[in-house]
């Protein structure tokens, strides 16, 4: 009998690992969405602290999870510039393959100081080739900083080439109540980085006019429902959803875009 239950034994052994490497190719199968911004998309760890949240926290509920992995890289605080310089983004693209998709948001931070002793994030406004050698102070040595357009075409080059899918979305939209009212204005990060996809011929999401479009149906006072009061960028977790929800609503618009077909 042992011969025999030795060979029974190797065949369970067999199977379980045939079975095994099956699930796992499946999984490595998967396409995956990374998500890529500031803080709007993802506060913190993306856990809702002290209120904040970023739509990149529930666009995932958004899509099939059979079907398609979403990983929220963002991290609060980034530019377009920093973003790349500071390795972030060196170390999503190492796991960027072939099939996959990169959706990236940012311009909130990019006006900030080119090279202040707080942050050093700023980039050039505008999209063109314009750079300027700086001292930045948090890293102690000289950089060239370029222009928030250039970062952009960077993010969507590297993603090009390792033959996945970029998705720039313009930023979401700050809180546009002043006074009781709802004064919603334009956006020059927003044209900027619909300006970029258009030159790059990658897709485009017009996500802070179709927020403003949400905004301006609505009195102040549910506008102001979307927003901590802590600051007048940042979304608690209503905004966040609202937010996400605006985002599938222009990639929806978005013709042969692959990423649609795992929507559920």
């Amino acid at each position: 009998m042992k011969p025999i239950t030795t060979y029974l034994s190797i065949v369970l052994i067999v199977a379980f690992i045939i079975f095994s490497s099956c699930i796992i190719l499946k999984q490595q199968a998967k396409p995956t969405l990374f998500l890529i911004g500031d803080s709007t998309v993802k506060n913190g760890k993306g856990k809702g602290d002290g209120t904040l949240w970023g739509w990149g926290s529930f666009i995932g509920d958004l899509f099939n999870s059979e079907k398609i992995n979403v990983e929220n890289d963002a991290l609060g605080g980034t530019s377009s510039r920093t973003f790349q310089t500071n390795g972030l983004w060196d170390a999503v693209l190492a796991k960027v393959k072939k099939g996959d998709f990169v959706m990236m948001q940012f311009g909130h931070n990019d006006s900030s100081p080119l090279d202040d002793t707080a942050r050093a994030r700023g980039t050039i406004k505008g999209i063109g080739t314009e750079s300027e050698e700086i001292y930045n102070p948090i890293k102690k040595k000289q950089e060239v900083v370029y222009t928030y357009g250039w970062y952009l075409r960077k993010f969507i080059g590297d993603i090009k080439a390792k033959g996945a899918t970029a998705v720039v979305c313009s930023p979401i939209p700050r809180n546009p109540v002043k006074d009781d009212a709802v004064v919603l204005v334009n956006d020059s990060y927003a044209s900027w980085a619909e300006e970029v996809a258009k030159a790059e011929k990658v897709d485009f999401i017009p996500l802070n006019q179709i927020i403003k479009d949400k905004y301006a149906a609505l009195s102040a006072t549910e506008v102001k429902t979307f927003f901590t009061e802590k600051d007048h960028t940042h979304t608690n977790e209503a905004g966040a959803k609202l937010n996400a929800a605006a985002v599938v609503k222009g990639l929806k618009k978005l013709k042969n875009n692959k990423l649609n077909s795992y929507l559920k």
